[in-house]
């Protein structure tokens, strides 16, 4: 990574603030080993809890592994170029960085429109919802999810890798991302951006709009009913995947649903910086903190440590 070579990318990033990148440095490294820590929990905790054996924790851990890839394949990068002087990545390391991020990225997307479909059925056909929600379907929908991320990876990374560079090597951002990539090119780009814009109306808004379907049916049913009671039980229920998703999605669409003159001012750095590094750090404590079937696997883990321990 410390070699230069004239092949090698240049992730410009942060560097005309040096202070800045000091500061950077120690608030994603703090953030990215909280990721690791929480999501980890959340995944153990979904596995070895027969209490969580359910297709809600199932998609939950589904989500944890997505955001433990999607950070580690961009924060070692970002960490090392913070650091030290060197800003670049190899050709390999940045096709990589760009198929991994995107791929998991996209899947993200449809995962928590999955999720957002799950709740739908808790809250609005509950008596149903065993019977509609059984394991076969929740695996089938987690592979469509992993499917799509990948599926939309290997078109949009494949026509943006192959554009021409003339040379143009400095990349005006901290990652290897679609938008920052096209902008190298020596050619008119206008078709790559409407494809880039199509792939995003696609796999963000498409995602977006069945999430809000879901949620109207939910507060619909929850009206109808009239009760202070069932509104707090569906608050408790969709309360953490509403958050999650406003977070991701509010981050994401400024980026990918722009004109693509902004997309390498700074403000968009460090709006790729909350998805890509505050985010996966903020899901699992959000679901944790607001959560008492996860709290309480974890209290349930930990007592069964301490008696092995004895």
């Amino acid at each position: 990574m410390g070699t230069n070579s004239t092949d090698d990318f240049i992730l410009v990033g942060f560097s005309d603030q040096p202070q800045l990148e000091k500061i950077l440095f120690v608030v994603v490294l703090i953030s990215y080993l909280l990721t690791l820590v929480g999501n980890t929990a959340i995944i153990l905790v979904s596995c070895l809890d027969p209490i969580l054996h359910t297709p809600m924790y199932y998609f939950l851990s589904n989500l944890s592994f997505v955001d433990l890839c999607f950070t580690t394949s961009i924060v070692p990068q970002l960490l090392w170029n913070l650091h030290g002087p060197s800003k670049t990545i190899s050709p390999i390391g940045c096709a990589i960085q760009l198929y991994v991020s995107l791929s998991l990225g996209s899947t993200e997307c449809v995962l928590l429109a999955i999720m957002a479909f799950d709740r739908y059925a808790a809250v609005c056909r509950p008596l149903h919802y065993p019977r509609v929600m059984h394991s076969r379907l929740c695996q089938s929908l987690a592979g469509m999810a992993w499917l799509s991320g990948m599926g939309n990876t290997l078109i949009q990374g494949t026509i943006t890798l192959r554009l021409p560079r003339c040379g143009n090597n400095r990349i005006y951002h901290f990652i290897c991302e679609v938008p920052a990539m096209i902008k190298l090119a020596c050619v008119d780009i206008r078709v790559n951006e409407v494809q880039l814009l199509v792939a995003s109306l696609v796999l963000l808004l498409l995602p977006l709009a069945l999430i809000l379907i879901s949620y109207g049916c939910i507060v619909q049913a929850v009206m109808r009913i009239r009760s202070a009671q069932a509104w707090h039980k569906a608050l408790g229920t969709c309360g953490s995947h509403l958050l999650v998703v406003s977070l991701f999605y509010g981050t994401i669409t400024a980026i990918y649903i722009q004109p693509s003159s902004s997309y390498a001012h700074s403000q968009g750095k460090f709006i790729t910086l909350l998805y890509t590094v505050l985010t996966p750090t903020l899901n699992p404590l959000i679901y944790t903190l607001r959560n008492k079937d996860v709290k309480g696997a974890l209290k349930r883990l930990v007592r069964k440590d301490q008696s092995t321990a004895e």
